[in-house]
């Protein structure tokens, strides 16, 4: 063996050790990703295939949008060591109001829906100042959130109120337009979106990779890089099919409330990651002592925190509400119950400081595709209830015995 074959081997060599170094180095935080996959799998067999249909998986995000948008609040909530437990009240009780703004007052779709958010931010604020100026601990005060505002909810939508608003029933239900006309049986704009968003992410792996080696620091190897786009690109292709068939002959493809959560995503990962504000409720999460000796307004923070709540339960309710067309007393039981689901399935510590956007919404999936499949079974609802609450236990039992292996 010559000296530069030696060479090459032992560069091979520490090439695969470093791909198996970094495989279980990130086991845990990819390991929520193998179990939406394992999940998916599991339905997808059980139900006969049907899980996996372009019009179910359009559903899957049409019906479960809720979860996905109240998890980005209840993230931020849950890192900063609080807890909110009026969601599903306070959807009910915003909702009703956009109902009867519609039907009552004669109002356009759009001046309710923006009445809606602000009623959320109002709920939000109130909420906030009791848990940031007053000392109120979030538990208890959302948990008066959440009997005074399903009393309300009663009170002003006791009956159902139904919503006519063809335009605003469509948020819920509607897709993009497709600019770009059918390929095949195949929806343009889904196909094209899927494909810049594959080509980005790729881009934007290996830009960080040979910016991380240009300033000397430790870089993932080549080899990691194309692993996780080789698997993302196949995974978004698969899904970026599903779309692209779904709907009907005249629409079909990326839904509105896809688009809406994609949006939200989008924002809510920038600001946690890359303000000060989001570094802020890391802070207060890890060790409040710490963050006001810093020089943290925790106050303004959590407060901050509260409001970014009720913004997204606002939206939220948006969507719930145009999804069933109309309003009732009873809508959103249990919603908070599934947000908290999805934050601690998603590996968001129980204790606060830890927690990714990225995992709450593989959370708030695994819960999407629990109640989808599960739905589609026809299990009764009270098992889906005992199934979903050992999900929960599972998954913050998994995080305490994992940090407890660690020590």
């Amino acid at each position: 063996m010559t000296d530069s074959t030696a060479t090459t081997s032992k560069k091979e060599v520490t090439q695969q050790r470093t791909l198996k170094d970094m495989l279980l180095a990130n086991v845990r935080s990819y390991g929520i990703f193998l179990a939406l996959v394992v999940v998916i799998l599991v339905f997808q067999g059980l139900t006969g295939g049907r899980l996996l249909t372009p019009n179910n998986v359009v559903a899957l995000f049409q019906q479960n949008a809720y979860v996905m948008i109240t998890a980005i609040g209840m993230l931020m909530v849950i890192i900063a060591t609080d807890i909110d437990l009026s969601v599903g009240s306070v959807i009910a009780f915003v909702g009703g109001i956009g109902a009867i703004a519609m039907r009552d007052w004669g109002m356009n779709w759009f001046l309710a829906v923006i009445i809606m958010l602000l009623i959320g931010l109002l709920i939000g604020a109130f909420q906030g100042f009791w848990v940031a100026y007053v000392g109120v601990p979030g538990f208890v005060t959302t948990l008066g959130g959440m009997l005074l505002f399903r009393g309300l909810a009663t009170v002003i939508a006791g009956e159902s109120i139904p919503v006519s608003d063809n335009t605003f029933r469509s948020i819920a239900s509607a897709y993009l337009p497709n600019i770009f006309g059918f390929w095949g049986n195949l929806d343009g704009l889904t196909v094209v979106v899927g494909l810049v968003c594959i080509i980005a992410y790729i881009v934007l792996q290996f830009r960080a990779r040979n910016k991380a080696v240009k300033n000397g620091l430790q870089a993932e190897p080549t080899s990691y890089v194309v692993l996780k786009c080789v698997l993302v690109a196949l995974i978004g292709g698969y899904f970026t099919v599903l779309l692209a068939q779904s709907g009907n002959e005249t629409s079909g493809g990326i839904p509105v409330s896809l688009l809406i959560i994609v949006l939200l995503i989008a924002i809510y990962w920038f600001v946690l990651n890359r303000t000060v504000y989001g570094r802020n409720v890391y802070a207060i999460g890890g060790n409040r002592r710490a963050a006001i000796l810093s020089g943290i307004d925790t106050r303004r923070t959590e407060f901050c925190i509260f409001l970014n709540m009720g913004f997204l339960e606002g939206v939220a309710s948006v969507i719930t509400l145009s999804r069933l067309a109309s309003a009732t007393a009873q809508t959103g039981q249990s919603f908070e119950m599934d947000a908290i689901a999805a934050c601690f399935i998603g590996g968001t510590a129980v204790t606060g400081g830890i927690g990714t956007i990225p995992g709450a919404m593989v959370g708030a999936l695994i819960m999407g595709v629990l109640n989808q499949g599960l739905s589609i079974m026809g299990v009764n609802a009270a098992w889906v209830s005992v199934i979903k609450g050992l999900v929960v236990i599972f998954a913050v039992a998994y995080d305490i015995l994992s940090k407890r292996s660690k020590h």
